[in-house]
């Protein structure tokens, strides 16, 4: 029994060494529970499954590429190798107010939490925040956490011939959504306001965001991104912190925006067009097409823009 408890503190320790490594967006030593392939395979396999759940991508291919556009620009910031991993950013088409990250760079946000905003910056400080989720590897960290207890039995299995991360892996969607904890959140807070400072985005907007979620918890139904992002009161009062101190030469310094114009025209007003275009084809009114060039300039234009009115023709 002795020689046997050796041996898997041995293997243990050995595990330990080998699978720890300093996290270049943290400056943290880490345990590599996960291999950055196995978080990566973990995201491409819990997509389908999130957009099932979420009604989906938005239809318009214009938002989805606004998104798209300002989640690279973040990305495109981050540190060590991530600016190379597959990132995606997702407009989901639901009305719930959430946002979220899945392991290997698949972000995120949906359609009833960005139509609460009024500038750039708010979706650029949502997206940052998931982003430094992605890239302080939390869900490795929980991962490592939950199996903590029991890896001297994965280390044994290991030895002789199982595989404690296929374990993890078979878990499913459930590992990926779980609630951070309150060092978590500030942690990604803290990124989301670095990354979109880099960017050159006032980071009051993410500030802007919490405010947001605040406002709505209080309506009394409780928005469901706080069921994973819990909203205390210390991280409004944190970031307020951040913004007076470590990132005050970003307050009234043009060269840090918010982009309400921008965000109005390139989202607010496209969305509330597809909105309509929406409510009207629910309804029933007519057929949605889209808006053709009359080919007969030499003739009056009798399009109907957005909406087509069926007419019948009976011929005699």
């Amino acid at each position: 029994m002795r020689r046997l408890l050796a041996m898997v503190m041995t293997l243990l320790g050995a595990a330990i060494l080998a699978g720890c490594s300093t996290n270049p967006t943290t400056g943290r030593s880490q345990f590599n529970m996960l291999s950055r392939d196995q978080e990566i395979a973990m995201g491409v396999q819990a997509k389908p499954e999130m957009l099932k759940e979420f009604g989906g991508e938005v239809q318009s291919a214009e938002l989805r590429a606004y998104v798209e556009e300002i989640g690279r620009k973040l990305a495109a910031q981050t540190e060590g190798d991530n600016p190379s991993l597959p990132w995606e950013f997702t407009l989901l088409d639901s009305p719930v107010i959430n946002a979220f990250a899945l392991p290997g760079g698949k972000v995120f946000v949906s359609r009833g939490l960005a139509s609460k905003m009024t500038n750039e910056a708010q979706l650029a400080g949502v997206l940052g925040h998931e982003i430094g989720h992605v890239t302080a590897r939390h869900i490795n960290d929980r991962v490592a956490r939950q199996t903590g207890a029991s890896l001297g039995v994965g280390l044994i299995g290991v030895a002789v011939g199982g595989d404690v991360v296929s374990q993890v892996l078979g878990e499913g969607v459930g590992l990926f959504l779980m609630s951070y904890d309150r060092e978590q959140e500030n942690e990604a807070d803290a990124l989301g306001v670095r990354y979109m400072t880099r960017v050159g985005y006032n980071p009051i907007g993410q500030l802007q965001v919490m405010q947001i979620l605040a406002r709505e918890a209080g309506g009394g139904k409780q928005p469901e991104m706080l069921s994973t992002h819990p909203l205390p009161e210390t991280r409004i009062r944190r970031l307020q912190n951040i913004l007076a101190t470590e990132y005050s030469f970003t307050q009234n310094n043009p060269q840090f925006r918010t982009g309400e114009e921008e965000f109005r025209s390139r989202f607010l007003n496209k969305l509330a067009r597809l909105e309509q275009i929406e409510a009207l084809a629910d309804a029933g009114i007519g057929r949605i097409v889209p808006e053709i060039v009359n080919p007969f300039p030499y003739l009056p234009d009798l399009r109907v823009t957005g909406v087509a009115m069926a007419c019948t023709h009976e011929h005699h």
